[in-house]
């Protein structure tokens, strides 16, 4: 098989995985609006409202200074930017694999 192809089977996959839309927690319906989101898309709009309400701290912007909407969200006052994803994974539920249905 040639590598392009190969390649682009894996593209597909993590490409289909990315825009995967989940179910989301109470505290993140609130926030978002929205019921389920990918969670590429998840971030984008936190990113967009840090942005939006200037909450990156200026002295360290690596920082995010939680305002009282984004501590209902992160359950924190300040957040690191590597914590942020790891915080919103929670709001994610894990939905259970039902086994197939029994054949008669």
């Amino acid at each position: 098989m040639p590598p392009a192809a190969a390649g682009s089977s894996a593209v597909k996959a993590s490409t289909s995985a990315l825009t995967r839309v989940f179910a989301v927690s109470p505290a993140l319906k609130k926030f978002l609006g929205v019921t389920e989101i990918s969670r590429p898309e998840t971030m984008k709009r936190i990113w967009s409202y840090i942005k939006g309400h200037q909450l990156q701290n200026p002295q360290n912007r690596k920082e995010i200074i939680c305002d009282e909407k984004l501590k209902a969200v992160l359950g924190k006052d300040i957040v690191g930017f590597t914590e942020l994803a790891g915080l919103l994974s929670a709001h994610f539920p894990k939905v259970k694999k039902s086994s197939p249905a029994p054949e008669s």
